[in-house]
């Protein structure tokens, strides 16, 4: 199918269950770079495949910017709703997953395994310090975007103030998106979602429905059966489901939850987010690294499902909800107010992460290098290879 052709013009090509599944399978295998994948899903879907029309993928982008969760998951769970229905976009949400999820748990394993030994502590450590770099970067690039007016930079600071205090940062989200729908007036969100040209076909609430059962009924059954594992699901859920902007707003909220908890250090925590960048995926699939060190296999698998599915669900009732979503001045605004208080907890959660490093010359050399190759635009898989090999050398 060609790009150029109107969506009036030409029907979707209806794929096979098993054919969705492998072709996202087989874009989750090396789903580097998180958002960057979303052009690619888009390659597959519209032009190499013909499953979805131009409007309609548009459409998807729009309505994944303003719902919490994973940008490129949630894209291509998109692509299968609206190629294959409700479990079209399970199939589609389970390939393209799924690779992030096996990856990081060999990982996690291999970590908790030998994470004793000298070398393993030594590349770790320098992984720690990539990870602080990575942080403050992201916080850098984030602010040049999304800060344009003094409102936003004192809405930036004051959440970073908050969570530097100590303060939960799910507070500071909720009341800085509701500040921008009230002080931003004069927005209509900064440009940050595209607005379809041609309107596509409603969807119907069935996945909505049958995805808030599965919720509430593991969450429930985990509740009376396994208390342990329903306060780690129900944290997972929680952060998934105030994930505005993307997966790198799960991780300041992540931090606060398990180290608040007692879960794990905060340098374990650093260690975990390496692992991630290292995998293909989003970033919160650390969230496999976090269960599997409260419970092992058990753990980490509630932990990944119960990360994914609250996104899930907001997926189905917004893509049901479809252009009108989209083309809400007040989630639109809102949508700015959680990228603007995103700005705050990833510099808080930075300057926390940069305190928990014990300085000294070579310490500061790997940052050094580590921040200017990302500041130059290098990917950040070799950097964080390069960084782990570089400290087991000279840490």
């Amino acid at each position: 199918m060609q790009e150029h052709l109107d969506a009036t013009d030409c029907r979707n090509v209806r794929p096979g269950l098993l054919e969705l599944f492998a072709a996202l399978l087989r874009l989750g295998c090396t789903a580097f770079g998180g958002p960057a994948m979303v052009p690619h899903i888009r390659r597959l879907a519209v032009e190499r495949k013909g499953w979805l029309q131009e409007s309609q993928f548009r459409l998807g982008m729009a309505v994944c910017q303003v719902i919490p969760g994973a940008t490129a998951m949630q894209v291509a769970a998109y692509v299968g709703l609206r190629a294959r229905g409700g479990l079209g976009a399970l199939m589609a949400y389970l390939g393209f997953g799924l690779p992030a999820f096996l990856f990081m748990l060999g990982l996690s394993v291999v970590y908790f395994q030998s994470r004793d030994l000298a070398a393993v502590q030594s590349a770790f450590a320098g992984l720690n310090i990539v990870v602080a770099a990575l942080v403050v970067d992201a916080a850098w690039n984030f602010s040049s975007r999304y800060l344009e007016r003094p409102i936003h930079v004192l809405l930036a600071l004051a959440t970073g103030a908050w969570l530097g205090l100590g303060g939960n940062p799910i507070w500071a989200l909720v009341l800085c998106c509701a500040l921008a729908v009230l002080l931003f007036r004069q927005e209509d969100g900064g440009g940050t979602t595209p607005r379809p040209h041609v309107p596509a076909a409603p969807i119907g609430v069935g996945p909505a429905v049958a995805s808030l059962l599965f919720i509430v009924a593991g969450l429930g059954a985990l509740y009376v059966l396994d208390r342990p594992h329903f306060d780690l699901a129900s944290m997972m859920a929680r952060i998934d489901c105030f994930a505005f902007g993307g997966g790198y707003v799960s991780l300041p909220l992540m931090l606060h939850e398990v180290t608040s908890r007692g879960i794990m250090s905060e340098s374990m925590l650093m260690d975990g987010i390496a692992l991630g960048q290292v995998t293909p995926g989003p970033i919160v699939i650390t969230s496999t690294f976090v269960g599997y060190a409260v419970s092992g296999l058990v753990g980490a698998f509630l932990a990944t499902v119960f990360v994914f599915a609250p996104s899930f669900f907001f997926l189905s009732v917004a893509t049901a909800a479809g252009e009108r979503l989209s083309g809400s001045v007040w989630a639109r605004r809102a949508l700015r107010g959680s990228l603007i208080s995103l700005v705050g907890l990833m510099a808080a959660m930075g300057g926390r992460f940069l305190a928990a490093v014990p300085w000294g010359p070579w310490e500061a050399v790997v940052a050094l290098a580590a921040f200017t190759a990302l500041r130059c635009k290098v990917d950040v898989l070799w950097v964080v290879l390069v960084g782990a090999a570089l400290s087991a050398l000279v840490l």
